[in-house]
């Protein structure tokens, strides 16, 4: 891994870290949980549509079923 990768992955850890606080301070424990759980989602959907995640994959491996 590059540096700048390596910073980009910091940068969006911080800016996640940010937003979690901002929203723990504007809406307390369940602001976080629904910030954590719509950001989850948001990254499932988003590695579905870029082709960086098999969902059918994942799907098998989850039934326990051989992936590969």
């Amino acid at each position: 891994m590059n540096g700048a990768a390596s910073m980009n992955g910091v940068v969006i850890g911080a800016s996640a870290g940010v937003v979690l606080a901002l929203a723990g301070l504007a809406y307390g424990f369940w602001g976080v949980v629904l910030v954590l759980v719509l950001g989850a989602i948001g990254a499932v959907v988003g590695g579905a549509v870029t082709g960086r995640l098999d969902l059918r994959a994942a799907f098998r491996a989850a039934r326990g079923r051989k992936v590969g």
